[in-house]
């Protein structure tokens, strides 16, 4: 009888993120477990830009599309091409880019996508709220 091929211990592509700011490191090291276990031959860069973009969508989805106890869903599909991440939040407003400004700390999140990611991010419409997504080339 020929031998069965082991189970395989891929990492799962979906995590679910409680609506606190430490999310964001969660959602880095969910990222780059999987981008390391899906794409072994991804570039140091590659990976980097994959965390960036993961804590800029986490984080806006926390601070501005969910409400208090709500989860976040992450998402994430890659091949050699790209790295797909994609934030679920229960809030149906969509993001909107704001102006650069010196006075603000903040609101820069989709200047940083538009720089990592042009013309490969987007929001789609969900049942119950928005998903936001960004595709990172692979390097």
């Amino acid at each position: 009888m020929p031998a069965l091929p082991a189970p395989r211990s891929d990492p799962p592509n979906v995590l679910l993120l409680a609506d606190q700011p430490q999310s964001a490191r969660a959602a880095r090291d969910f990222v780059r477990e999987y981008v390391e276990n899906h794409v072994p031959d991804a570039s140091t860069d590659h990976i980097d830009m994959c965390l960036l973009v993961a804590s800029e969508l986490v984080t806006n989805s926390i601070r501005y599309g969910t409400e208090p106890g709500d989860l976040v869903r992450l998402v994430l599909d890659a091949d050699d091409a790209r790295t797909r991440v994609e934030v679920h939040d229960s809030v149906r407003r969509r993001p909107r880019t704001r102006p650069e400004s010196a006075r603000r700390d903040r609101g820069r999140g989709l200047l940083i996508l538009d720089a990592l990611c042009p013309d490969r991010w987007g929001v789609s419409d969900r049942p119950m709220g928005k998903a936001v997504w960004a595709e990172v080339k692979a390097t």
